[in-house]
């Protein structure tokens, strides 16, 4: 069953980093500021409390609570696909509730993934309640495929069964496994469906394809030069397999290391910030030698990203 391409967000997602106090609290006035930051830099919209943003470390309440700083600093909440996804399901109802109610475009939502190898009928039991505990007309769901982390798997014959009963409500999925043939089957198998790339090296490949472009945690870095992208496309632009190759290289160089600690530690030397580094266990910051591994990738991320952003002109080597 096809859906409405209105209903679908397009372009370039940052699966936004979450900023934690000492105390290990969500810094409100830091995780708004960082939104605003990608919205002016290159983002089309915002995905937090995904996996980049320490969403499994967060209680429900918490994202709640960023939420609504979010939207009392003015934020576009029309912009967010907000992560909600938990084994619990009373929680999922209640971000994916206050999301919808804040206007947010959409939900992303992990399965439950602490009950491994679970059966396809139970998977849409849980999404079946979901939806009709949430019981909004204007709740829009992103289904999100993680099996490397979540170790359950969104399968084809799932994503079929909840569009034939819930056309309206479920409208796309992030694909984070890394296999682009996956994603490719996903967007010819299901023509309309909103099919995000979890990886800005396969922008490109995803917008020609059909889909709807990436949610990807280091377009906290290269959002700019994404967008660009982005615009060549649209704009069927000559240049457009020049701007790809640089994206592609940024991305595959910054993957080399711990995502999270890595982002945080590019932010905090970006704004000149150490509060940035803090972390919720069980992820630890990098090590010694991971940071002098970052220090060695500056130049060439200055070289790759400055182009497109103002940001990294600013980041200086760490002295430690």
């Amino acid at each position: 069953m096809k859906n409405d391409e209105n209903k679908v967000a397009r372009g370039v997602y940052a699966a936004v980093l979450t900023p934690f106090s000492d105390r290990l609290e969500p810094d409100t006035l830091k995780f708004v500021e960082h939104c605003r930051w990608l919205l002016e830099n290159g983002c089309d919209g915002l995905a937090p409390f995904g996996t980049t943003g320490e969403g499994a470390s967060l209680s429900a309440g918490q994202k709640i609570e960023l939420l609504k700083a979010a939207k009392d600093a003015g934020l576009p909440m029309d912009r967010m696909i907000v992560g909600a996804g938990s084994c619990a399901l009373e929680d999922a109802v209640a971000v994916g509730r206050a999301a919808t109610l804040y206007g947010c475009e959409g939900v992303l939502f992990l399965p439950p993934f602490y009950f491994k190898n679970p059966s396809d009928d139970g998977l849409f039991n849980y999404f079946s309640e979901l939806i009709g505990r949430v019981a909004d007309e204007r709740f829009r769901i992103y289904l999100y495929h993680f099996p490397k982390m979540s170790a359950v798997p969104i399968s084809a014959h799932l994503i079929e069964r909840l569009l034939a009963a819930f056309p309206s409500t479920v409208v796309g999925l992030k694909d984070s496994s890394g296999d682009w043939s996956n994603t490719e089957m996903m967007l010819n198998k299901f023509p309309g469906f909103g099919v995000f790339s979890g990886s800005e090296e396969f922008l490109l490949d995803n917008l020609n394809a059909g889909g709807a472009g990436c949610i990807s945690a280091t377009t906290n870095v290269t959002a700019p030069l994404a967008q660009k992208v982005f615009q060549a496309w649209k704009a069927s632009s000559g240049e457009i397999e020049s701007l790809q190759n640089p994206l592609s290289e940024t991305r595959l160089m910054l993957q080399a290391l711990p995502m999270v600690p890595m982002l945080k530690a590019l932010k905090a030397l970006a704004v000149r910030d150490d509060n940035w580094l803090h972390i919720s266990p069980p992820l630890d910051r990098l090590t010694y030698d991971m940071r002098q591994a970052l220090d060695r990738m500056i130049p060439r991320l200055e070289t790759l990203v400055a182009a497109a952003s103002g940001l990294y002109g600013r980041v200086k080597k760490t002295d430690s």
